[in-house]
């Protein structure tokens, strides 16, 4: 396969001779014997991958991958050292290094791990594009945020109920984020340019349902936690209404209410036919570190702030916690921390970086096999890895994968 490579090495005799080698292999070299020289190459435009030495005079390796990664932290950067020094292994995996190499490397060994990196690098191009062009145009992909199975099955969903045009359901747990699906829904539908009434239904009554039914003509009214209108609004609600989508959003089984007698069996029928569940954070955990970097960077534009970069230390903790307030809670944290505020969620000085780290890859696997039903083989082929690694890893963390079978 061909390729852009940033040799980055201060040993001019060194630099040739892995010059050589990549282009042995078809790889392009574009050779820089400095920090100062490769930062002219390095942007989130770059698509090609990093290969650079540790130790050089001057700005290091590791000033190198972290320039690198405030850029665009999806490109990858192999690390190469002349020692067998496992604790800087260890430090440069836990500052995000794709790889790490010893020196002298068998070319081999070498151009395996490039062509690795360069696929994974081709593949976030490609999806950043095709992200771009969906985006532009698609409310689901522009305010659903996650890259989990769990979110693109919701974005599914969303865009399946507003092309419906009919009256809908949302539901999930507290914080999930149950009226901002809402609002997609509304958004991607054909009243996107219509109003969006947003009413709780706790104490309303009939002349404040009827002023809102009034707003929404031609658009949408979300009446947040329907099970707890009063039952002769739910009566008026399961009636024709015509001129306006009505979005219900509930944090309860709304057939659990149903069957309580708590919501209306006409309006439960007529909402239920359409309708889409958030998942919560417990159930798709692999999606907190884009939904947190998501959620930085809009506090940050709205307080008119810089991103602060987020590292992965607080990545780390963050998957580690419980989240009971969902993305609601995350939100908070994400504009806490952009505004610099004091918070209880802080990286735990108690877990060294290697411990964070596993926390990460085993909310990874769990995730995975989640996802698989319990089928180990398919979750290490969603994963790109070895079943033999795989299963080593499963051990490690005493993960059974029949726990997750239905």
């Amino acid at each position: 396969m061909s390729g852009a490579v940033l040799l980055v090495d201060d040993d001019a005799a060194v630099r040739e001779a892995l010059a050589q080698t990549l282009e042995l292999a078809d790889l392009t070299a574009i050779t820089a014997g400095s920090f100062v020289v490769a930062k002219d190459h390095i942007s989130a435009g770059f698509e090609g991958v990093i290969l650079s030495d540790i130790r050089m005079p001057g700005r290091d390796g590791f000033h190198l991958l972290d320039y690198a990664r405030a850029q665009d932290p999806d490109l990858p950067v192999i690390l190469l050292t002349g020692e067998g020094d496992i604790p800087m292994a260890v430090a440069a995996m836990g500052k995000g290094a794709f790889g790490f190499l010893e020196k002298p490397c068998a070319p081999d060994d070498l151009i395996a791990v490039l062509q690795r990196a360069l696929r994974t690098r081709s593949m976030v191009i490609d999806n950043r594009r095709l992200r771009h062009l969906v985006e532009t145009g698609d409310p689901a992909s522009r305010m659903i945020f996650g890259t989990s199975e769990l979110a693109e099955a919701l974005r599914r969903q969303v865009r399946l109920v507003a092309q419906a045009e009919g009256d809908a359901l949302v539901n999930g747990a507290p914080g999930s984020g149950i009226s901002k699906v809402a609002e997609v829904i509304h958004l991607s539908s054909a009243r996107s340019k219509a109003a969006f009434v947003k009413r709780a239904a706790t104490g309303m009554t009939q002349p404040e349902l009827e002023q809102a039914l009034q707003e929404a003509d031609g658009g949408s009214l979300f009446i947040d936690e329907i099970s707890q209108l009063p039952a002769q609004l739910q009566l008026t609600l399961s009636e024709a209404h015509k001129g306006v989508c009505l979005i219900a959003g509930n944090t309860r089984d709304p057939a659990v209410e149903m069957q309580a007698g708590r919501l209306n069996a006409d309006l439960y029928y007529r909402l239920e036919a359409l309708s889409a569940r958030v998942p919560s954070l417990a159930e798709r955990p692999e999606d907190i570190p884009e939904m947190f970097r998501r959620y930085v960077a809009q506090a940050a534009e709205q307080a008119g702030l810089h991103a602060p970069e987020v590292s992965a230390e607080m990545v780390a903790n963050l998957m580690a916690r419980e989240w009971p307030g969902n993305a609601r809670s995350l939100m908070s944290v994400a504009m806490r921390f952009v505004m610099n505020l004091p918070e209880d969620v802080v990286p735990d000085a108690a877990l060294g970086l290697a411990e964070q780290l596993s926390v990460i890859e085993q909310s990874l696997l769990e995730a995975a096999l989640r996802r698989a039903e319990g089928q180990a083989s398919a979750a290490a082929v969603a994963l790109k890895l070895p079943r033999k690694t795989f299963y080593d890893k499963l051990a490690r963390y005493g993960i059974r994968a029949e726990d997750f079978r239905p």
